[in-house]
């Protein structure tokens, strides 16, 4: 058998490119494992349609195609064109193969875009859908906030800015029947890093304060409205800057605001 005849031929691009009959690929094969050099011509051949294809841009088919006639024209693997019809029809199978390849790489990374989009949307809708709960949540406690508001039992109790911050004001709505009470802090500002509001009711004679705890999440509460449970007898309340955690007693030169219970006559 005249080996570089064989090779010469183009028999081995069609077998690589898959456009032999299931007869005539079997031959193919058949010599490669007879012959050694054939076999390892057929790997040089897959080697460059490997880099061929990689080295392609298929969204734009004529940049393609182009890079394809120049790559088969420089290879060193690949034989040049004869000028027979057989010999050019051969080329052209192969670079349709290659094409094809190339097209189906495109295809599956557009599938790999497409899944990561579809990704995004559900994270999109699945972020929408708690916005739209946290609406709802917001929009329950404006009307448990007014349904207080309303109520002829409700106590209403202001407290003032002090020395260390005469601008901070807060307002409290107790709620004396059902032992809480609604706590308005919009006036006071953010606490600083490691520090947290502390709340208490006091009884004034003597004075005794009473800690009804600490506001954990402030800054990332937007209406700065809090339910507060208060069973106190209370005659007053203040609240007071405090280490993270809250203190057994307030710390009075953290004294932010204070207001006293108005008193029936």
């Amino acid at each position: 058998m005249n080996i570089k005849a064989y090779i010469e031929s183009g028999t081995l691009e069609l077998y690589v490119a898959g456009a032999l009959s299931e007869k005539e690929s079997q031959e193919v094969y058949n010599l490669t494992v007879k012959h050694p050099e054939l076999l390892e011509e057929a790997l040089k051949i897959e080697a460059t349609i490997v880099k061929l294809t990689a080295a392609t841009a298929p969204i734009d088919s004529q940049s393609l195609f182009n890079n394809i006639l120049s790559q088969i024209s420089t290879n060193n693997n690949v034989r040049p064109l004869n000028q027979t019809k057989k010999h050019w029809f051969t080329y052209v199978s192969w670079a349709a193969s290659i094409v094809f390849a190339a097209g189906l790489l495109w295809f599956a990374n557009q599938n790999i875009q497409l899944k990561e989009q579809l990704r995004i949307a559900d994270t999109d809708k699945e972020l929408l859908e708690t916005q739209i709960e946290n609406s709802r949540n917001s929009l329950t406690e404006a009307k448990a906030l007014i349904s207080v508001l309303r109520d002829k039992d409700i106590i209403t109790v202001p407290l003032d800015g002090q020395a260390i911050s005469p601008e901070a004001y807060a307002k409290v709505y107790w709620d004396v029947k059902g032992n809480n009470i609604v706590l308005d802090v919009q006036g006071l500002p953010d606490p600083p890093k490691g520090k947290v509001y502390q709340v208490w009711s006091l009884t004034l004679n003597p004075l005794t304060p009473t800690s009804l705890g600490v506001i954990e999440n402030f800054t990332t509460d937007e209406n700065k409205l809090f339910t507060i449970a208060n069973t106190n007898a209370s005659e007053a309340f203040g609240i007071t800057l405090e280490p993270d955690g809250g203190s057994e007693s307030p710390t009075l030169e953290q004294l932010y605001t204070l207001g006293a219970v108005a008193t029936t006559p």
